[in-house]
């Protein structure tokens, strides 16, 4: 199976079946094996009913003990090898099919890496979303068809060959009934595909809506909107469960024909066999075999069935993968070098320049525009904003990302131990820095810490960072300190310790330019306050933005840059614009007599 780290390589981009033959040839190995261990697997399942007629006519005739104790023996023997290969059938489909999920979404996650930026605005979230929550397994599903499918034609041949050797005319009906019964649900599945694919269509559109009200909900009830869009909600959610109920009413009769007509071709092949036993043309023993040989092959008629409902559902999953394969990243067409030494950060929309080596805020009575700022300024938008007077579309994007940094208070944060959340490579040792706020080892106590603990040694990156973010209460609180497992967007911590840790990751990187977007506002005012002075000395002759209207973090700041309507207003120190400038002070300072520009 790929291992997490391997690279998945590169996949087939041309249609949804060409997705998933890729699939298949990225481990063709174990898919062949899959096949021959169904192939044997079907084909002793068909043996059995040869053997047991054999028994039957060889050993139930006086004197013919030994006969029956002998194909009894065989037909318990291959019982015995028949389960074992089942067990290893089994465990190599299983490997098949999540190879085929974990490559799939190695792909899907390294092109969304790859995008960027790019995506949100390519691709919406409902799409993503249901590509990794339903779209995946559904894809890893369909490769079921390599195993099972192709023991199912072996054992469909193999049966029909001993049929010939007892009737032409059973082995007739065998190889022309099942054919006619796979057939019968071909019109099905082309009306289950179609249908899949708007159901598909509809549900990313669904969750994308979802996505949109759980962020801006608050906004929404603010506005009196929130009613307008439930009831918008509520009408794509009832379209959803109808066009849900027509995949399922078409499902539904697939299914019944996987099991209906497989049981129908049961009792006819059986009610012939029988007329040929009362005609003297087949034997007891024969009429056993042919009943087995019917009941082997119902289960791959079945299967045929759903193999087709599987498939139908695979290429239509593939195809969405697909189409967001085919996305492409912006253009990164710089090869102007980045400014040598510090330089002034501007953007023209607003006016906005951002001094080097100066501790700067941007203020603004809508989050929003400020947050548009700095997204122009880290080259997350297309924009004609210049660094040191050059513009930042023609500096080679890697060259950016590796100088300018944009932390955002709501930037994902992955599961694992705290150290690697906030980014330190490796396993940081018990002391050494880190000792002054980090749990000691599980069973070492404060009198057998090591000697130079206590000393307080030049603190590590890692520790720096998490002081700058006052965050070294956190790190006391967990059961094992720095080392202490993350839950997945640190669903462990408050949101007040989560912003904490994303500022402690961001200063761990310590970029040439940081541009944060509302580091402090879920923070209390002493934590908050604490930061502040923090973040200040931890970027001493850094270029820093921070966007925010906490007069805690502004009154800590060189420069303060107040926008109105997405535009430079004024700038200076906060207390000075506190007494020119009235919105200004009326909404850093919450004054409700004051109102606030908007």
């Amino acid at each position: 199976m790929i291992d997490a780290y391997e690279d998945p390589g590169t996949p087939d981009r041309r249609g949804g079946w060409h997705y998933l033959w890729w699939l298949v040839r990225r481990q063709l190995g174990r898919c062949t094996a899959g096949a021959l261990l169904a192939s044997v697997w079907m084909v002793l399942m068909a043996a059995a009913p040869y053997l047991m007629s054999r028994a039957i006519d060889d050993g139930l005739v006086p004197g013919h003990l030994g006969t029956l104790a002998w194909w009894t023996v065989v037909l318990f023997a291959v019982g015995a090898v028949n389960a074992w290969l089942s067990i290893m059938r089994h465990r190599t489909m299983t490997r098949v099919r999540l190879d085929a999920n974990l490559r799939t979404v190695k792909v899907v996650v390294g092109h969304a890496v790859r995008l960027g930026a790019a995506l949100s605005r390519r691709a919406g979230a409902g799409e993503v979303v249901t590509i990794g929550v339903g779209d995946v397994q559904t894809i890893s599903q369909a490769l079921t068809v390599v195993g099972p499918g192709a023991g199912a034609v072996v054992v469909y041949a193999f049966v029909a060959g001993l049929l010939l050797d007892i009737s032409t005319q059973l082995a007739a009906v065998v190889l022309l009934g099942i054919p006619v019964i796979v057939l019968c649900a071909g019109p099905l599945t082309v009306r289950l595909q179609s249908a899949e694919s708007e159901y598909r269509q509809r549900q990313g559109i669904l969750t994308a809506r979802i996505g949109d009200l759980a962020g801006g909900l608050r906004v929404l009830n603010g506005l009196g909107g929130k009613g307008l869009f439930a009831d918008a909600f509520r009408q794509d959610s009832q379209r959803l469960r109808r066009q849900g109920y027509r995949v399922g009413a078409v499902a539904s009769w697939m299914q019944a024909l996987g099991v209906g007509l497989p049981t129908l071709f049961l009792a006819v092949v059986t009610w012939l066999a029988a007329r040929l036993t009362a005609q003297g043309t087949i034997s007891i023993g024969e009429l056993v075999a042919v009943y087995g040989y019917a009941s082997v092959l119902v289960g791959p008629v079945a299967f045929f069935i759903q193999m087709t409902y599987d498939l139908n559902r695979g290429v239509v999953a593939a195809r969405r993968v697909v189409r967001l394969l085919h996305l492409e990243p912006e253009p990164d067409e710089g090869t102007t070098p980045a400014p040598a030494e510090p330089s002034t950060l501007h953007d023209p929309t607003s006016d906005v320049r951002v001094l080097p080596g100066r501790l700067t805020a941007l203020v603004s009575a809508r989050p929003g525009e400020a947050a548009e700022v700095i997204d122009r300024l880290g080259r997350y938008t297309p924009s004609t904003a210049t660094w040191g007077g050059t513009r930042l579309d023609a500096i080679p994007l890697a060259e950016l990302r590796a100088r300018i940094l944009v932390a955002d208070n709501e930037a994902a944060l992955f599961a694992g131990p705290l150290h690697e959340v906030i980014g330190a490579s490796g396993a940081p040792q018990w002391g050494a820095g880190l000792y002054l706020f980090a749990a000691p080892p599980r069973g070492a106590t404060s009198h057998n810490a090591p000697a130079h603990a206590t000393q307080q040694p030049e603190a590590t990156p890692l520790a720096q960072s998490i002081h700058a973010a006052a965050a070294e209460d956190i790190v006391q609180a967990l059961p094992d300190g720095i080392h202490s497992p993350i839950d997945a967007e640190a669903r462990n911590l408050s949101g007040g310790q989560r912003q904490r840790i994303r500022l402690a990751r961001a200063l761990l990187t310590d970029p040439e330019v940081l541009l944060a977007v509302e580091p402090t506002s879920a923070l209390d005012a002493h934590t908050e306050a604490t930061v502040a002075q923090r973040l200040r000395i931890a970027r001493e002759g850094r270029t820093t933005l921070v966007a925010t209207t906490s007069p805690l973090v502004l009154d800590r700041v060189d420069t303060v840059l107040y926008l109105v309507d997405g535009k430079l207003a004024a700038a200076g120190p906060h207390r000075r614009l506190l007494a020119d400038q009235p919105g200004y002070r009326a909404l850093v300072a919450r004054d409700a007599d004051e109102e606030v520009v908007r």
